[in-house]
C-alpha cells in the first residue's frame, strides 16, 4: 500500500519583496506566520503500519525552522527576494537529501495564500 504522510510547521519571519515595482506593498518589510507542509510517499511498512516516523521529518526541519523563525528572511542565502515559490524550493533541496520519499512542500504565507512545489527546477 503507497500513503502520503503530511507534518506542518510554523515560523514568524519578516520579508521584502526587492523584485517587484516601487509602491507595491509587498515591496515595504512585513511579516507573515507561515505554515509549512512537508509530504512525504511511500510504502506503507505493514509490520508497524506506517509510511514514515514523524520525528525524522521533525529532525530535518528543526535546524531550518532555527534559521528562519523571527528572522528577515532576505538575509539568508538563497532567499534574497523572498516570495513563496522561492521559499518552498528552498526548503525541498535542504530536505530532499535527509528525506527519500520527499513528495511536496507546501508554503503557506496567509491563510487564503499558498505554494506547492513538487522538485521540478
Amino acid at each position: 500500500m503507497i500513503a502520503r504522510l503530511n507534518k506542518d510547521f510554523h515560523f514568524e519571519a519578516a520579508h521584502t519583496l526587492p523584485s517587484l515595482p516601487e509602491g507595491h506593498k509587498c515591496r515595504q518589510m512585513h511579516g507573515h506566520t507561515f505554515r509549512v507542509r512537508v509530504t512525504v510517499e511511500g510504502e506503507v511498512d505493514e509490520s508497524i503500519g506506517w509510511v514514515y516516523d514523524h520525528k525524522c521529518i521533525s529532525d530535518a526541519m528543526k535546524p531550518l525552522l532555527e534559521i528562519l523563525d523571527h528572522g528577515y528572511l532576505n538575509d539568508i542565502e538563497g532567499l534574497e527576494s523572498p516570495t513563496i515559490e522561492r521559499l518552498a524550493a528552498w526548503f525541498w533541496r535542504k530536505l530532499e537529501p535527509d528525506l527519500p520519499g520527499l513528495a511536496e512542500i507546501t508554503v503557506d504565507e496567509t491563510p487564503t495564500s499558498s505554494c506547492t512545489f513538487r522538485g521540478q527546477f
